[in-house]
Parts: structure tokens; sequence; C-alpha cells
């Protein structure tokens, strides 16, 4: 999986609370933004079932986020994750599957389930 900029003052730190698990459709997607002074980190996780799985909210190809409006991550069939810019499919581990980016992954933000909430890590 890529990486992300993890100098950016913005993105939190981890053990950072982001929601209870409940909060997230199974399966769905869930935005998060943070800012610090003029930087911004934004961010997204998919549940699927009881597990989470964070990522950068920042399509590979064109460096735009994925989603039109908040939570909206996963195609209709929740099978893939779409980038609205472009059409671009993504599997739910974040592997580009169809579109100009293909064979990109996006880029992973480490989150974990303890206890029902979903963390930063």
């Amino acid at each position: 999986m890529a990486s992300f900029e993890p100098d950016n003052p913005a993105r939190p730190v981890g053990g950072v609370r982001l929601c209870s698990l409940s909060e997230i459709a199974d399966p769905g997607g869930k935005s998060f933004r943070f800012r610090d002074g003029s930087r911004m980190f934004a961010g997204f996780v998919i549940r699927q079932g009881e597990a989470a799985r964070g990522f950068v909210d920042s399509c590979p190809h064109a460096g735009w986020p994925l989603a039109p409006m908040d939570d909206r991550y996963l195609t209709r069939d929740a099978r893939h994750i779409f980038c609205a810019g472009h059409g671009a499919l993504f599997s739910l581990d974040g592997h580009c599957v169809a579109g100009p980016c293909a064979g990109d992954d996006l880029a992973v933000w480490p989150v974990e389930v303890l206890g029902g909430d979903v963390y930063t890590v």
C-alpha cells in the first residue's frame, strides 16, 4: 500500500477515537477531516463486518478527494470504493482494479477497532 504524508501536522496522532464502529454502515464508509493551521488531513474509514480500514482521502491518480459527498465512498453494490472524479474502482483493501490508476493503491491511514470504537494508530 502507498504511504501518506507522515509529516502533515494535521494528521491525528495514534490513539485518537474517531467514532463507534456502529456509526459506520456495514459495509460503508465515513469521512474524517482534521485541521492544523493552514494544513488539512482528510481520511476515511471503510467498515466491513467488524473490521475497519483507513485510507487517506486522495485519489492516487489526481490527488483530489474520492467521494462526491462525505461518507459516500462505496459503489451502490458496496463491492468497491469509487472515485467520483474519474470513475476508478478500488477493492475494499484499497487496490485500484479499474480506471486510470489501475494497479495503484490508496494511501493507508492506520486505524484499529478496540472495544467497538475506531481509533487512529
